[in-house]
């Protein structure tokens, strides 16, 4: 094919992912052969493509793609999250466009039009993802709320709720007054806030002139005190032991009560004790057996128990009784104060402390063989120091609130009656066969009198209202993806599970990661995935985190489309080493298309060659440098592979193809302007860019498929394609000849420092001798160095040459005549300078030989490199010091 002068990404990326979806080279069925797998962290159905996306995938597509061509079997499972607080939101938006209250809704009339948003947006995140080459095998998509995997999800609350472990019951949770919902702890973001501390004056009964103050950053919850809390040991309170006060504005009379759990030294030393509204007051409560006084509804407003302020909002009425307490004489001073406050992650509304009746899970059980596992090597986070945060996590876990007020999502299959009594079943008929077996525990009904009791209940039999946390489906997802609930015998699941390597966020590591390994050992007695890579956060190169509100985060389809699928991929993965944060520049992007250009310019000037079929090779040296270097850098990149450090792994291919390939092995080799190349050589250089193709996939899918269908790489059948091209497998690698080609490039920058410090062209050539004090045999480089270094004239002398310009290389010295005076006082400053170096160089090893413990502790392999450190100095100081004698 005729190729362009300028790789352009956009005509390439469509046509080749169409052409690799139509040859179904995604799609994986069980066979033979050793499976891959990797199930996506499903992204919420209501997403579109953010950075995070674009890292947390391309790296497992890297990885897909690496293992593909491996010659393993291939899958990843692709799929969404049905997200119920953050779609029902839209949903509820969508429906406010339309005129439509969901108040004004049936459930039912409710999910018809969720189902219609669903079908509408849902899809867009994983068609964006297929911009960025995600190789996921699109047949497998699934979704947390199609009906094989909602299924998973009832027969597990069953399951559970069956063995004891999920019960219902009032608990204080963390209540999002937006999304009308409980959240988990995992779900609320803590963040500090500058806020008001109020000094609030309480009457003691009896003493209208007698009074005790307390600080709170919330006085709109006064109306809810049970009771005023002082510590037993704080000698000013004492007086007040026994008596009680007067809450202000609404004159309702409390306790004084004592308690060690008060801190003396914050605030007044006196606290507040409001049981439904704070999780500690509530513990407090229950100990001192206090009322439960419930001030809000769902929404965030103040409800009739609150006697003033009804109806207005928490945040308005805060505002409010600071007016009127300071109006009636109660408030004594107000302090600028900071704290951390939990947010919604859903809605980013500030989280309300509320008792309510839900639905938990236990966990302890659950967690001890997902604990065992991390810390006993079956399953490694990667990297490891997450290990430590996870074990906290674990051992201190606490029941798993599963219920939420929502209608998108689960149902909870739990059924009432009219008294409220109710049982767990799938349908309504197992309800009422529940209900019977409550009735007629021995089985003695007549089959009339079981159809009449049947009969008289299911028009009273009604199904909770609630639905099941998200994470509730989600921890299923490695099973259920392979029907491994509605089948657990299947080929699929039988193959593919447990999978092979998570990539995912720490800051899911628990709600997600570690429920999805006590599901594993729950419903398969196995660990789900043996690998855990976790991500760091996107952030900017100030270290702020990526957010819209922020306007920092830019549009990953935008980026795609300036630089290329394949320089944001290769931007991305250069900056983002596992586990930690990734500070993202737009330039790494601009630096992976400039490397696809490097990679396609070189592609050019080697078809552009013209072989002359009866020239020897003269590039013997050349041609085994590059095997033994790309061998040397092959093992190197899987050694970084094999310790998930995939941006290392970039980065050793990124030198190898750069500087390796086309700085040094092209210059080699490239033939004389207008002038042939021989075949051997030619044919080298062929096989060693379709291997660097090979090693470049995975990172830069779209590039090397098109440069692999190029004539000069011999005819393609349809299906031989890079994508499932063998990947490369490294060989022995010559030491000792990538030493001497090392000293080679030594010697040729040094030469070309000459001319450039002379101001002296490029074209004209220069003379070299030099003088061998190594067993380096520098004759069968002549060809080499004198083509890089343009050497007229290379000649082995015994003495230094008086007069030219001198370096060294290694313990070598060289000398380029240049037909001027030496200016002797520059040179000999020059050798002084190197000599200081030298000298204290070997002072620095000297002190570490001579140092017993590091010797006595250090590898034999160690202390022979310092005694190989120490010989090297102290021979180039011997000729640094004959130099300057000579001088």
């Amino acid at each position: 094919m005729s190729i362009s002068t300028k790789y352009d990404p956009a005509a390439t990326e469509d046509k080749w992912y169409s052409y690799w979806m139509s040859k179904n080279f995604f799609h994986s069925e069980p066979d033979e052969r050793e499976p891959y797998t990797i199930v996506i962290p499903p992204p919420n159905v209501t997403g579109v493509l953010h950075m995070g996306h674009m890292l947390n995938n391309t790296i497992q597509d890297v990885m897909i793609r690496r293992a593909r061509m491996q010659g393993k079997n291939a899958c990843w499972v692709p799929g969404t999250d049905h997200a119920s607080i953050a779609t029902e939101a839209k949903v509820v938006a969508m429906l406010k466009e339309r005129g439509i209250s969901k108040k004004d809704l049936t459930r039912e009339e409710f999910m018809a039009y969720a189902w219609e948003w669903k079908e509408k947006y849902g899809g867009i995140i994983l068609d964006q993802l297929k911009k960025l080459g995600a190789s996921c095998d699109w047949e497998r998509t699934r979704f947390t709320m199609e009906d094989d995997l909602s299924d998973a999800v009832i027969d597990t609350f069953i399951h559970l709720y069956n063995k004891g472990r999920i019960y219902r019951g009032i608990r204080m949770v963390n209540w999002d007054p937006t999304g009308k919902t409980a959240v988990s702890d995992e779900e609320v973001i803590r963040k500090e806030v500058n806020q008001k501390l109020y000094y609030i004056r309480y009457t003691v009964a009896g003493e209208s002139d007698s009074y005790l103050t307390i600080a709170t950053t919330r006085p709109e919850t006064i109306m809810a005190d049970a009771a005023i809390c002082i510590n037993p040991n704080d000698e000013r309170y004492t007086h007040l032991k026994g008596k009680t006060v007067f809450v202000p504005l609404i004159n309702r009379e409390i306790p004084i009560i004592e308690d060690d759990y008060v801190t003396m030294d914050f605030g007044t030393g006196c606290l507040k004790v409001t049981p439904a509204h704070d999780l500690n007051d509530y513990e407090l409560g229950i100990k001192h057996n206090l009322p439960v006084i419930d001030i809000l509804n769902d929404d965030g407003t103040l409800n009739e128990l609150a006697v003033i302020l009804v109806g207005e909002d928490r945040f308005a009425a805060r505002k409010k009784i600071a007016v009127l307490l300071d109006e009636a004489g109660h408030l004594e001073k107000v302090e600028d104060y900071k704290s951390q406050i939990g947010f919604s992650e859903r809605t980013d509304a500030a989280i309300e402390p509320k008792l309510s009746l839900q639905w938990f899970c236990k966990m302890d059980e659950l967690a001890k063989p997902a604990l065992a596992d991390v810390l006993n090597g079956e399953i490694n986070l990667i990297p490891e120091k997450f290990t430590n945060t996870y074990r906290h996590w674990m051992e201190n876990v606490k029941d798993w609130c599963i219920s939420r007020q929502l209608w998108w999502g689960q149902r909870i299959p739990a059924w009432y009656d009219d008294k409220n009594n109710w049982v767990v079943a799938k349908t309504k008929e197992e309800a009422l066969d529940a209900f019977l077996k409550q009735k007629d525990p021995e089985g003695t009904f007549t089959e009339e009198e079981t159809i009449g009791f049947k009969h008289q209940l299911a028009p009273f039999l009604r199904q909770d209202e609630d639905v099941m946390d998200t994470w509730f489906s989600s921890w299923l997802w490695p099973i259920s993806v392979f029907n491994g609930f509605k089948d657990p015998d299947n080929k699929d699941i039988n193959y593919y599970y447990p999978t092979n390597d998570l990539v995912t966020a720490p800051e899911i590591l628990f709600f997600w990661v570690a429920r999805m390994i006590m599901a594993g050992h729950e419903f398969r007695g196995q660990k789900p995935f043996t690998n855990v890579y976790l991500t760091g956060i996107v952030r900017d190169k100030l270290g702020r985190k990526m957010s819209k509100s922020l306007g920092n985060s830019p549009d990953p389809i935008g980026l795609i489309e300036k630089y290329g699928a394949d320089g944001v991929r290769v931007g991305m993965l250069l900056c983002s080493p596992a586990g930690n944060d990734l500070m993202f520049d737009e330039s790494y992007c601009e630096q992976g298309r400039n490397f696809a250009n490097k990679i396609w310019n070189a592609f050019r000037l080697i078809k552009g060659w013209e072989v002359d079929e009866t020239l020897a090779n003269p590039n013997e040296q050349a041609i085994a440098w590059f095997d033994n270097r790309f061998n040397e850098a092959l093992e190197e990149i899987e050694g970084n592979f094999k310790q998930y450090r995939l941006s290392e792994a970039l980065m050793a291919t990124y030198k190898l193809v750069w500087d390796d390939f086309c700085a040094w092995y092209l210059e080699m080799v490239k033939p004389v302007y207008l002038q042939p190349i021989d075949p051997a050589s030619m044919k080298a250089t062929i096989g060693y860019f379709e291997k660097i193709l090979s090693l470049l996939h995975p990172f830069m899918p779209f590039l090397t498929e098109e440069l692999w269908h190029d004539e000069i790489f011999g005819e393609k059948g349809e299906l031989d394609c890079i994508i499932v091209a063998p990947y490369p497998v490294s060989g022995p690698a010559d030491a000792a000849l990538l030493k001497e080609v090392e000293l080679v490039k030594g010697i040729v920058a040094e030469v070309r420092n000459i001319r450039n410090t002379k101001q002296l062209s490029p074209k004209e050539a220069l003379p070299l001798d030099i003088r061998v004090n190594s067993e380096t045999d520098y004759a069968k480089w002549k060809p080499v160095i004198g083509k890089l270094g343009n050497i007229s004239e290379m000649n082995f002398v015994q003495e230094k040459v008086a007069g030219a310009a001198a370096f060294m290389v290694g313990k070598d010295e060289f000398f380029v005549q240049l037909n001027e005076t030496i200016d002797v006082e520059a040179e000999k400053i020059r050798l002084n300078e190197d000599l200081v170096y030298l000298q204290g160089f070997l002072k620095s090893v000297d002190a570490k030989l001579s140092n017993e413990r590091f010797v006595q502790n250090a590898k034999p392999e160690i202390i022979q490199n310092e005694r190989n450190k120490k010989a090297d100095a102290e021979s180039k100081i011997a000729i640094i010091e004959e130099s300057l004698s000579a001088l």
